[in-house]
């Protein structure tokens, strides 16, 4: 019995010995795993860094490019476009106006009663309509028609306050957000469809030629006076309300700034120079690149993976289509390279795209003890059905990391615009403001994002010169500002 005890007893402190080893080797595995995420985390801070003077090189170099994309077609990555706005509204305009505003699988049609300085917007009524997805894809004809017949349906509801003058014809401006080659105020040539659309035929046609031959057909009678995107229109919804509104940027899905430039300034601009000596610019700056901005691995790889690689650099770095992107690529490489999240991989990790910008919004602003907000997204989304609260800080690191480099070189953006115009230093004498229009739902919504770029932008500029700046939120650019575009540039001009 005796050495059956003992026997025992060896077996016992064996398997003791052994299991205690195992644990052992998976706490030196396990803090070997967790060493590897801290260390992902710290490269890709480095990677992402935005000290004060890389902005300012990156602000430089938009302000080259900007010079390079008014002297030429083609010489720079911004184009540059002349919008033909040289009358942005004043507050002075009165009477009614009608916008159509398309640029997704919905468009609106509206109509707003102007009441001049004193009443500014009188009244405004709109309607929201699907767009039939086999029209997505049909002809040019069928897609106008559809549009003209809702205009058509919308003019017939005017009440009693939208009467016009007898003999006037009804105006309306027109918001087209897809890339379009802009001939005059109130035509352009569709280059080529986005967000799921693609009409063959109405490539290389003039948009608003389409619109009003489809307006003819269906017995409506109206001049389209001009024709605009949505950045252009929120420069001038910003201007109505504020004559110091120098420049509009959009921060939402995607991102694009438009400025008030000298006409003088344009080299290629061909015509006689517009009497007010300015015209709008449509920057389209999230095409913008430089060897200045600050990219990591992962966004070369979801360039490279994208359907237009090599383009929109700035806006695959900074506009809401993509934040939520890139924080889903860093945890897909802690997750296989550290087991982040377990020894398995969650398949719903290896989705693109699966994280959306507001989602990453939402857990950057838990401010929970225990994070509750990012173990139930991740919950949610990726399936993962618990996490630590380590776990969780690392998912907020990551957040404040991707949103704090997209608003710097926001901001570092809008500096680049004031040094072109020359209001990034104070004058002597002059105590100008400089207002910039904001819209988009990025800015509007992710409130560390917002707060991060306006606080960079005042340290860009120095504590005198901000004085003098000011960032505000503008909304609705797209409907609003396409029927003062209309206003401002109403053939009845003189009679208003």
């Amino acid at each position: 019995m005796g050495k059956v005890a003992v026997g025992a007893t060896v077996v016992c402190a064996a398997a003791v010995c052994a299991a205690t080893v195992y644990i052992v080797r998976r706490r030196v595995k396990r803090t070997g795993k967790w060493g590897r995420v801290i260390e992902i985390l710290k490269v890709f801070e480095e990677d992402c860094a935005t000290p004060i003077g890389k902005l300012r090189q990156v602000a430089d170099a938009m302000t080259v490019e900007m010079h390079a994309g008014l002297a030429s077609e083609g010489g720079s990555k911004l184009k540059m476009l002349i919008s033909y706005v040289d009358n942005l509204p004043s507050g002075e305009e009165h009477g009614f106006f009608y916008a159509l505003d398309l640029g997704g699988t919905n468009f609106r049609v509206m109509r707003v009663l102007l009441g001049g300085k004193q009443d500014r917007v009188v009244k405004q009524e709109f309607e929201e309509v699907s767009i039939p997805p086999p029209l997505m894809t049909g002809c040019s004809d069928d897609l106008f028609n559809f549009i003209a017949e809702a205009l058509a349906k919308f003019v017939a509801t005017e009440g009693e306050d939208f009467r016009l003058p007898a003999g006037r014809q009804r105006e309306l401006g027109f918001t087209f957000s897809f890339p379009v080659k802009q001939t005059s105020l109130c035509s352009g040539t569709l280059i080529n469809w986005t967000k799921g659309f693609s009409i063959e035929d109405a490539v290389g046609q003039d948009v608003v030629g389409e619109l009003i031959k489809a307006m003819e057909r269906v017995g409506v009678d109206m001049n389209v006076t001009a024709l605009v995107n949505d950045t252009v229109g929120t420069l001038a919804g910003g201007r109505y309300y504020n004559p110091d509104v120098v420049a509009a940027v959009i921060l939402g899905t995607g991102t694009n700034a438009a400025y008030v430039e000298r006409a003088h300034s344009i080299p290629k601009w061909q015509g006689l120079l517009p009497k007010s000596g300015e015209m709008v610019i449509n920057m389209e700056w999230g095409n913008f690149r430089s060897s200045h901005l600050p990219l990591t691995e992962y966004d070369h790889l979801l360039d490279f993976e994208s359907l237009n690689p090599g383009e929109q650099i700035l806006e695959k770095i900074i506009s809401g289509m993509y934040l939520g992107e890139i924080l889903r690529r860093v945890l897909l490489k802690m997750a296989e390279e550290a087991a982040f999240f377990g020894d398995s991989i969650p398949p719903k990790l290896r989705v693109p795209f699966i994280i959306r910008t507001p989602t990453m919004s939402a857990m950057h602003s838990d401010t929970s003890p225990d994070l509750k907000v990012v173990g139930s997204k991740l919950k949610d989304i990726l399936e993962v059905p618990t996490t630590s609260l380590k776990m969780r800080k690392v998912v907020i690191s990551l957040c404040n990391i991707i949103a704090t480099r997209g608003a710097r070189l926001s901001a570092a953006g809008i500096y680049g615009i004031l040094k072109k115009v020359g209001r990034d230093t104070p004058k002597d004498g002059e105590t100008q403001k400089s207002v910039i229009a904001m819209d988009g739902g990025l800015f509007e919504h992710y409130t560390q994002f917002s707060e991060c770029m306006e606080s960079s932008l005042k340290e860009l500029l120095g504590d005198e010169a901000s004085e003098s700046v000011e960032v505000i939120h503008s909304n609705d650019g797209s409907g609003v500002g396409a029927a003062l575009l209309a206003a401002s540039h109403s053939q009845y001009l003189e009679d208003l």
